[in-house]
Order: structure tokens, then sequence, then C-alpha cells
């Protein structure tokens, strides 16, 4: 089962005018509660979106990649606080791969938007913008936008020959 669902998912930008009920919502928040954390020290956070105008501030936070954030049901902000862990990238980011597998295990589909280490205009970064948006704590950093929603469009999965098999090393590089 699990199998087949990283075998279909994929990346979706384009998305459905029809919201997200709640019930789904909780579970892909129960998703990012239930993620790994190292130490289980959980430095991260969520924030849920499904406010439209806050949707179509926070997807203009970058030039590139975060305009189809306008079009999703719903937005879910990962934020952490660095100072509670030193791996925060890393459990942040397990958090938001598990609310990626939750969201396509449960009929919807998502796409990461990657905030950290992005730009919003000229040295102005992705992050000082989304902060601004929403009013997050200075002491808190944003990782990533989870965008998502029922599917407006179909891909179907990678094929098992695309797969980079020749960065597989095995005892020694």
């Amino acid at each position: 089962m699990f199998m087949k669902l990283i075998r279909d998912r994929r990346s979706i930008r384009q998305f459905k005018e029809k919201p997200v009920e709640k019930e789904k919502i909780d579970l892909l928040i129960e998703a990012g509660l239930r993620s790994p954390s190292s130490r289980s020290l959980n430095p991260w956070e969520f924030i849920v979106i499904t406010d439209k105008p806050t949707l179509d501030e926070l997807s203009c936070c970058k030039p590139h990649g975060a305009g189809f954030l306008k079009n999703a049901a719903l937005g879910i902000v990962i934020i952490a606080d660095p100072e509670k862990c030193d791996v925060w990238i890393e459990d942040s980011s397990i958090a938001s791969t598990y609310i990626q597998l939750a969201a396509k295990s449960i009929g919807l589909e998502s796409c990461w938007i990657q905030i950290r280490k992005r730009f919003y205009k000229n040295d102005i970064p992705s992050e000082n913008r989304v902060t601004e948006i929403l009013n997050i704590p200075e002491n808190y950093r944003v990782e990533s936008i989870m965008a998502i929603g029922y599917a407006d469009e179909t891909k179907t999965g990678h094929k098992r020959d695309s797969l980079l098999f020749n960065k597989v090393h095995y005892e020694k590089y």
C-alpha cells in the first residue's frame, strides 16, 4: 500500500475550486504531528490557511514556484524554532513529507513550496515575506509551504526505468 502511494504521488500545481473538508485537514495535521523528530524535540509548528486572500498573498512570496498556491484550497506552512533543536530543518522536512503523503492517501494532491533560502524580491528572503504576512514570531524560521487540494490535472507516477539507480552504492562508494 505504501509503495503504491509513493509510486503514484506527483507534485500537482493545478487545483479544483473545491474546499478541503475539516476532517481531512485534521488528518493532515495529525500526520505532521506524528512525524519523527530528533530526540522527540518537535521544533515544528503548522499554520493552516484556507483564506483565499491570504493564499493569494503567500503565492507571491517568491517569483518562481509559488504562484500555484493561490489556486489551492489549503496551504500548510511549516515553521520551526531553531533554538529547540539543531536539526529543525530535517525535522520540518520530514513533517512536510508526512503531510504530502497523508494528502495523497486521502484523495488530495499537493506540491511543496520551498521557502528557506529562497527570495521574494532582490535580496529580501521569501521567509521574511511569509513571516510578515502570517505574523510569525521572530524566533521562528519558515521551512516550507504545502499547497494542497483536489487535483485539476492528471499526472502518472514516474516509471521505474526513470529512477536513478546509478546513484545507489552498496557497501562502499
